[in-house]
This record gives structure tokens, C-alpha cells and sequence, in this order.
């Protein structure tokens, strides 16, 4: 026998059943794709899909050349002639927009588009971070004014309330302000954590010199105080921004949405400008941030098309479902709604033709294989989770009968004629 091969640390099958260490089911997963494609819908929102391998070029444009992102995490490989390079898409908003730009799709409107699947980044695993995990994002490409960004997190309030789990979520904001006052506020923050050099740790002391707002967002106590002194983005905006922040603020109020202003949420990325956001919890551990997002409109420019206005938020799915699974709702239809047995001869070709009807009619049938007793087919029925159980044995075909059972309430066993199948599934279903 050959040695069994093992799946790469971080990188999760998705199983019928629950697993010790991993307990979303395809099942669990299956339920929420489809309530996201309802919520997608009742907003608007067009489906795109897009290659889980883009040139590296893409990412180090977009997310920045020294991010933690492209400096240590992605998945970066030379193609099969070493004349280009690729990389597994550690994000989904740059893949979203060059597939925007390359195929000219704000030529006549702005668009709202969306997209789900598989990201990877080179991390350490633990719960609720994956090296292969999967996002939810939301793009709205050619938008200007701040009603699109209180539409963002409406859309999230929304989400959250049907799965149950508004009440353990916290929304943060803050505005970065556009180009000219980041560089500002970067020059007074560089001046001002130069003076703190000394105490500051090895990755901040990195980050000083590449990207030293992720220096506010350092989850070391010992810089909590640095950090808090620091100087605000905020005092650095002008009154464009200022307005365009406000209003976005008045809007979230007048949506009684509650949100709680961070003046040092930065995001990890180097594209965000004004308004950015994200959803925490305390309740999956380190891993606080569900989702998040923020304008980043120059993104679309930078990687070759005409200049637009543009907003757009991720979910991870896995730590999304972590906690809806402990703590919120989630309808999870796994159950076939009849299981049909038989018994006798001639007994299978007629369960089959059956079957095939039920199906045609709309209901989920499981069909027992194989010759047993009935006695054993009850448990597998029961087992199944199947609402109700058809019977087809001697009796039954001999009469042009079926039997059917409720095996979850209270109607009991009845004998029917098989013209009358459909129509008694159906009052039971009702």
C-alpha cells in the first residue's frame, strides 16, 4: 500500500461531514453562496469571475511593491518558458479590475460587480487564516459621491442581519484622505516615529521607511502609546474631504447604522484613498476583521484605464461562517425529501421510474441501492434525514399502490393509489 498523501497545512478540503479541526461543511458553504447571490441580486450587483493566476506585474502595481502582501505572502512562480511571472491572486480586487479595463466595460456606465472564490496567501495557519481561503467582494466602479460608500455598508447591515450576527459585529471607519494629504500626513508621521526609532520593533522599524501608516496599525502593546500620539490622518484633510467624510458619516446615521471612528484603521493596502472600513468581531480570537474595504480611486488609472471613481469591500468566507456557525443562523437544506425502498421483484425499476417523477415534480429524492430488508432500509431512510419514505414492495406493485410514511411528523403510514403520489407529497409538503 502506498503512503497516503496529505493536504498542504492551511489549505482545507470541504467535506459532507464536519471535521475536527475544520467544521464548515460543503453543505453550510453551499447555503451561503446561495443567500449571496439573493443578496448580490436584490442590490443590483453583476457577476464576474476571473483567473486564480494573474501576472505578478498585476498585484505589485495595485497592492504595492511594499505591502506585506507582495513582500512576503503571495504565491509567485515562472511560467513554463521563464519569460513571465505569475502568481496565484493573493486578492480579488485587482484581478476584478483588470479584467474591467481590459475589456472596456465602463465605456458606457459605472458597474456594479461581484465575485466569490479561492485566494491565496503564504501565511501561518490558525483559525479563521488560511493559506488557501475564500473572499466574497463587492466592486462599484464610476462612482463619486459618498452615497455609494454608505450603500457599501448598508449592503454588509444587511448581510449580517439575515445571517444572524449584527449584534457581535463592529463597524470602524476613518477617511485617508486623496494623494496630496497622505503624502503630508506621511511626512509629519515618518518625522514624528523617527524620534521613537530606538524603541520600536523590527517589523515597524521596516515599515518606517516602506509603508509607515501599517506602523499605527501594529498590534504590539509596547507601541500602543506611540501609536496613540502619533499624528492623525485626519487633521491633514482638506475640506473636499472633509465634506465627501461627513456626508458619509450623516448617511450612516440617518441608516442608524453605528459605527465606531478609528483614526488609525490604514487597511493593508496601498491603493485605499478617503473612506475605508471594516467589520470586527470579538469573537473568532486574533482574527477581529470580517470585512473591509474603502474607495481606491485611482486604482483603475494606475493599471492602464481611463481614470474612475471607485469603492468596493471583501468578506472572508471561512472566518464569516466561523462565526456564523457559532453564534448565527444559517438555513441549511442537506436532506433529501423522500427516500424511496423497495422490495420484490420488478420492485427497483419501479422505485427508478418513481423516483424519476418526484424529481420532475420538484422534490429531492435519495433512492436506496441494492436488495436488503426493509427493516434496514427504515435506518438508512432515517439516517438520510429524508422528510418522508415511499415504500414499493409485493403488495404495493401487485395493486398499483404506494406507501408513504412521515418519518419526521405525525401523519403516520398511509397506502394510496400511485396516480395520487404527487398530489399527497405535495399537501404533506405543504
Amino acid at each position: 500500500m502506498g503512503q497516503k498523501i496529505q493536504s498542504v497545512k492551511g489549505m482545507n478540503d470541504l467535506l459532507p461531514t464536519e471535521q475536527k479541526d475544520f467544521k464548515l461543511t460543503s453543505a453550510y458553504w453551499q447555503a451561503f453562496e446561495n443567500k449571496i447571490q439573493n443578496w448580490t441580486r436584490r442590490f443590483d450587483y453583476k457577476q464576474i469571475r476571473t483567473p486564480i493566476v494573474e501576472q505578478t506585474s498585476l498585484f505589485v502595481r495595485s497592492i504595492g511593491e511594499e505591502t506585506d502582501v507582495v513582500g512576503k505572502e503571495m504565491y509567485t512562480f515562472a511560467d513554463s518558458n521563464d519569460t513571465l511571472s505569475l502568481t496565484l491572486r493573493p486578492e480579488g480586487t485587482a484581478s476584478c479590475l483588470r479584467a474591467v479595463v481590459e475589456h472596456n466595460l465602463l465605456h458606457e456606465a459605472p458597474r456594479k460587480l461581484w465575485y466569490m472564490g479561492a485566494m491565496f496567501r503564504r501565511e501561518r495557519p490558525q483559525k479563521g487564516r488560511y493559506r488557501q481561503f475564500h473572499q466574497v467582494g463587492i466592486e462599484a466602479l464610476g462612482f463619486a459621491d459618498p452615497d455609494i460608500d454608505a450603500e457599501m455598508v448598508a449592503m454588509c447591515a444587511d448581510l449580517w442581519r439575515e445571517l444572524g450576527i449584527l449584534q457581535y459585529l463592529t463597524l470602524e471607519i476613518n477617511s485617508l484622505g486623496n494623494r496630496e494629504e497622505r503624502a503630508a500626513h506621511r511626512a509629519a508621521l515618518v518625522a514624528y516615529l523617527t524620534e521613537f526609532e530606538d524603541k520600536l520593533d523590527d517589523d515597524s522599524k521596516r515599515r518606517l521607511h516602506t509603508n509607515p501608516l501599517r506602523v499605527l496599525d501594529t498590534k504590539n502593546p509596547d507601541l500602543q502609546e506611540i501609536c496613540n500620539n502619533a499624528p492623525r490622518l485626519i487633521d491633514y484633510l482638506g475640506e473636499d474631504s472633509k465634506k465627501h467624510y461627513q456626508t458619509f458619516k450623516d448617511l450612516l446615521t440617518g441608516l442608524e447604522i453605528q459605527f465606531v471612528e478609528n483614526p488609525r484603521l490604514v487597511r493593508g493596502l496601498d491603493y485605499y484613498n478617503h473612506t475605508v472600513f471594516e467589520w470586527t468581531t470579538d469573537k473568532l480570537g486574533a482574527q477581529a476583521t470580517v470585512c473591509g474595504g474603502g474607495r481606491y480611486d485611482g486604482l483603475i488609472e494606475e493599471l492602464g484605464g481611463k481614470a474612475a471613481p471607485s469603492i468596493g469591500f471583501a468578506m472572508g468566507i471561512e472566518r464569516l461562517l466561523l462565526l456564523v456557525h457559532e453564534h448565527g443562523s444559517l438555513q441549511v437544506a442537506d436532506f433529501p425529501d423522500v427516500f424511496i425502498m423497495q422490495q420484490g421483484d420488478g420492485a427497483t425499476l419501479q422505485a427508478m421510474k418513481y423516483a424519476k417523477i418526484l424529481r420532475e415534480n420538484g422534490f429531492d429524492v435519495a433512492q436506496f441501492s441494492g436488495s436488503t430488508k426493509l427493516k434496514n432500509q427504515f435506518k438508512r431512510a432515517d439516517q438520510s434525514g429524508a422528510q418522508f419514505a415511499l415504500i414499493i414492495a409485493e403488495s404495493e406493485l401487485a395493486n398499483q399502490e404506494v406507501t408513504l410514511k412521515d418519518l419526521r411528523g405525525e401523519r403516520g403510514q398511509i397506502t394510496i393509489p400511485a396516480h395520487e403520489l404527487i398530489s399527497k407529497l405535495n399537501e404533506w409538503k405543504a
